[in-house]
């Protein structure tokens, strides 16, 4: 099949690259003519406008957005006018599945078809295949999934769930992607993959940091390797973590500076919206927070508190 992409970096750059190796076609666009370049040179055709890429799609036309959700809005109007009656616009951003929704509605009186389709896999999905959490029309998908399929790992690459039929229900979840529901159902899905995945990664790091601090001299790169083997909380969260600890063990280069993407807030604000508990998830998320001093003015009125009401020093 052929697609057009606009996008091309950590992700977006690899899954053409992906899409090459599997025979199909791609057309690559970016504000940064050397991303471009570096693709053409691997077999994609470059587009320096979105004019160009555009024209050199055949119809119904395939492009698909991995940029920042804020430039959502403004690639898709662009693209609107230089669209036909059905095409169809990915979005395999981050973005809000309410933006789905909306946007979804305004294509629909183009006749142009919107999909949202959550994507994980970061910097090693070129090897291990992308999980794809979609939203749309089943009819658009299942044009589509040739694409999905080149995308995704493969139903070869996890051992089967022990008493889950394969292809149950018809479905695709073994191969690494799903088509989740209507318009925004897919970025639903991510969103909340993203929460549990701030919750997880929250969990090692604190857990190791107890270690760290132990009374005990431990070796914390064994640790999380003899972990790795056998042990309940054995997961690729922790392989990258054995990975990160074997590069540098006191992971001096880092500050401890932690961005949050907006999915972990959007997850907690969804979980208060449902009336569903979700203590770990936002400790995980306020924990970022913190991580960035945006405790520190709090952290400096308990103290100022200790010293009015018990007259305590600050201990240097």
């Amino acid at each position: 099949m052929q697609l057009g992409m606009i996008g091309l970096g950590r992700m977006g750059a690899n899954m053409v690259r992906r899409l090459l190796r599997n025979g199909h076609q791609c057309v690559v666009h970016d504000l940064d003519p050397a991303s471009v370049e570096s693709l053409v040179k691997e077999g994609a055709s470059g587009a320096v406008s979105l004019d160009q890429l555009v024209a050199q799609l055949a119809p119904p036309r395939t492009v698909w957005m991995m940029v920042p959700a804020g430039a959502v809005d403004d690639v898709v109007s662009n693209l609107v006018p230089r669209l036909a009656r059905n095409d169809v616009v990915v979005d395999g951003g981050n973005s809000h599945y309410a933006d789905d929704t909306r946007r979804a509605r305004a294509l629909e009186a183009h006749g142009i078809d919107y999909l949202d389709v959550g994507t994980s896999g970061g910097v090693f999905g070129l090897e291990r295949g992308y999980c794809l959490m979609i939203g749309g029309p089943a009819a658009v998908v299942g044009r589509l999934d040739p694409l999905f399929r080149a995308l995704a790992p493969g139903s070869g690459a996890v051992t089967p769930t022990p008493g889950r039929a394969q292809g149950a229900k018809g479905g695709t979840a073994e191969a690494g992607y799903l088509h989740c529901g209507p318009a925004g159902a897919g970025h639903f899905v991510k969103m909340v993959h993203n929460g549990i995945e701030y919750g997880l990664m929250a969990a090692y790091a604190e857990g190791i940091n107890i270690l760290r601090h132990a009374r005990y001299d431990f070796d914390l790169p064994d640790i999380a390797e003899v972990w790795r083997r056998g042990s309940v909380v054995s997961s690729w969260l922790l392989d990258l973590t054995a990975r990160a600890l074997v590069r540098q063990p006191d992971l001096a280069r880092f500050s401890g500076r932690v961005s949050d993407s907006g999915e972990g807030r959007w997850t907690i604000a969804t979980a208060i919206e449902e009336g569903v508990p979700a203590p770990v998830l936002s400790a995980a998320l306020y924990e970022r927070f913190a991580s960035r001093g945006e405790g520190d003015f709090a952290a400096k009125l308990l103290s100022a508190l200790r010293f009015e009401f018990g007259g305590h020093e600050e201990q240097p």
